[in-house]
Order: structure tokens, then sequence, then C-alpha cells
């Protein structure tokens, strides 16, 4: 690849930017279940985990995606109200140990932005944009990235050609060659197979303990893997 052939690197999000942990679901669901409903809490955390794994296993199998405010009204509640409200950021609350930015993450895109590349993010999220905001601003790398999209605000979820796409028209004119951007991600199905049938380089962070039944049935072949994020850039050095 001749000098300077990149322009952009863009990241998945959990399990890459932020590192993975091994959560209990249900339990997450619990805080929103028990300040929405604490006499049903239970019972509701099943029904909303129920109908987020239903919603994941959609964009597995069929690119489908999706928000919580479509799991919410297919468990039967209406996203709206102060009880909603207080409830969903108890939801989110309960997710702040598992969000925080890999130690490595900060200088890393700080490298890539110097070296003259574009740095992007393409996330499979129910989430809102502004919660993800939210945590970049805290972890103070929301003015790192030139561009994100989430699959909340799409049609499709990683591995679609079109998430990918939308990526790159995100982080800035001029991103429009598959073939000078790389991608880096930590699922061989969403991120390296996807990033791979659009042209990008992919790189892959093996460090995720992903479930069978989240693993999807194509393994992508990735053109790097490093052991830290913080290898990401030399990776990039040797690329360009």
């Amino acid at each position: 690849m001749a000098e300077g052939a990149l322009d952009a690197v863009i990241f998945d999000w959990g399990g890459t930017l932020t590192p993975w942990h091994t959560v209990d679901l249900r339990e997450q669901w619990f805080a929103y279940a028990h300040a929405y409903d604490p006499v049903h809490a239970d019972e509701l955390a099943g029904r909303l985990l129920e109908q987020e794994s239903a919603s994941l296993a959609a964009g597995r199998e069929h690119q489908r995606s999706a928000t919580l405010d479509e799991v919410f009204r297919n468990t039967g509640i209406e996203p709206v109200g102060e009880r909603h409200a207080a409830a969903l950021a108890a939801y989110l609350d309960s997710w702040t140990p598992h969000t925080w930015i890999d130690a490595d993450a900060p200088e890393l895109l700080r490298g890539l932005r110097t070296r003259g590349l574009k740095v992007g993010v393409l996330s499979n999220t129910l989430w809102p944009r502004a919660h993800h905001q939210h945590v970049f601003k805290r972890d103070g790398v929301l003015d790192l990235i030139d561009g994100a999209v989430y699959s909340s605000e799409l049609p499709w979820t990683k591995p679609h050609p079109d998430a990918f796409r939308a990526a790159m028209a995100a982080v800035g004119v001029g991103v429009e060659d598959a073939s000078r951007c790389v991608f880096v991600g930590d699922r061989p199905f969403d991120d390296i197979h996807g990033a791979k049938a659009v042209g990008m380089k992919a790189v892959l962070v093996p460090h995720s303990d992903i479930p069978v039944d989240q693993q999807g049935h194509i393994e992508g072949e990735p053109d790097a893997i490093v052991q830290s994020l913080g290898d990401v850039l030399d990776v990039v050095d040797a690329w360009r």
C-alpha cells in the first residue's frame, strides 16, 4: 500500500473501544424494571430481556436494526413520561461500570488524527445517540471522533454493507473508497466479515467472550490481529 493510502479508521464500540465485560443482561434490565414497577420487577425484567434478545437475533440473522423504544413498546411499555424516564436513567446508569473506554483509546485516536486520518465509530446498538455521546464526552474522546453511526438510527446492523458505507460517509467528505479505510472490531461476523465484504481492511481485537448465540454464521479473516488496542497504530503505520 502506498504511503498515505489510508483515509479513515473506523471502530466498533462495545468490546473494542470499550473493553469486553461479561454482563448479566437480565440484571441490567432489572434496574429498569425495579424503578418502573418494583412490585413486578422480576417478571418485567424477564420480558424486557426476551424482547431485547429477539431484537438482537433479528439484527444477527437479517441485519434488521432496532431501538430501545421498540423493545419497550413490544413489552407493553409506552416510552414516555416521568416514570419511564427515571427507569431508563436507572437502566443506562447500571451500564456505567461496563462502558469506560479502553485506556489506550485516547492516545490512539489522537495519533490517528495527527496522521491526518479520519476517525469513526460504527456500533450495533439499541441505545440512542445521545447516550453514546454522553459516554464519549465523559471519557474525553468525543472531540477525537469525526463521525459516528449507530444502528439504532439505521435500517440495518453490521454486517450489512450499507452500515459500513454510512460510517464512511459520516466521517467526512472524501472518504469514499472502502479499500482506503480500516475497520477495527472484536466480532468475526459483524465486524471482520462485514468490513471485508465491503472492501475495507479489518483488524481484530480478539479479547471478547462473545456468547455462542451472538457469534453469527460466518467468520471473516482479519488482515491483522492486535493484542491491545494501542497496537492498532503500528498496524496502520505499516499499511500507510
